[in-house]
């Protein structure tokens, strides 16, 4: 990365004054969350990836879960009081949120929807999210990220390691 070059993502977080560390790597669209926690050299269970669902009442909800979990859409719609969630089509992704597949960030979307972290992001120092674009992610505390993107701590996915 451009020592000068720098994404939604890091300006919304430079304009509060939130503290975090941004890491590139070579943007590749065969990479899976894993192989990003070990180019990083990171714990796969602090690198997060963001998932976009909507409701049954055609509301949109963010999920925030560690890389190697699977979103459960039981508990997803239960914690977002939906009957049922379904993932969004990747083609909805860019309009709806101005982030394509694999570079959503829960910062900085178009709009603000109410985003649900896994509750294990709480016990962590330090967590991993995207940057906002396919190459980049930020560290920083969970806790300036709760308060930053609105995250909700809930259980709602299934850690099958």
């Amino acid at each position: 990365m451009k020592a000068n070059e720098k994404t939604n993502v890091m300006r919304v977080l430079d304009g509060k004054k939130i503290p975090y560390e941004s890491h590139s790597y070579e943007a590749d669209p065969t990479l899976t969350g894993e192989d990003i926690a070990g180019i990083l050299k990171e714990d796969p269970d602090k690198v997060f990836k963001t998932l976009v669902t909507q409701g049954k009442t055609n509301a949109y909800y963010v999920f925030v879960i560690p890389v190697r979990a699977e979103l459960d859409l039981k508990k997803a719609a239960k914690v977002s009081g939906e009957k049922s969630i379904a993932m969004i089509k990747q083609k909805e992704l860019l309009p709806l949120t101005g982030y394509v597949h694999g570079g959503c960030s829960p910062i900085g979307m178009k709009k603000q929807f109410k985003t649900f972290i896994h509750e294990t992001a709480k016990d962590l120092e330090k967590i991993f999210v995207s940057a906002g674009k396919v190459g980049y992610q930020i560290e920083l505390s969970p806790q300036n990220l709760f308060s930053v993107a609105g995250c909700i701590p809930a259980d709602v996915a299934s850690m099958d390691n």
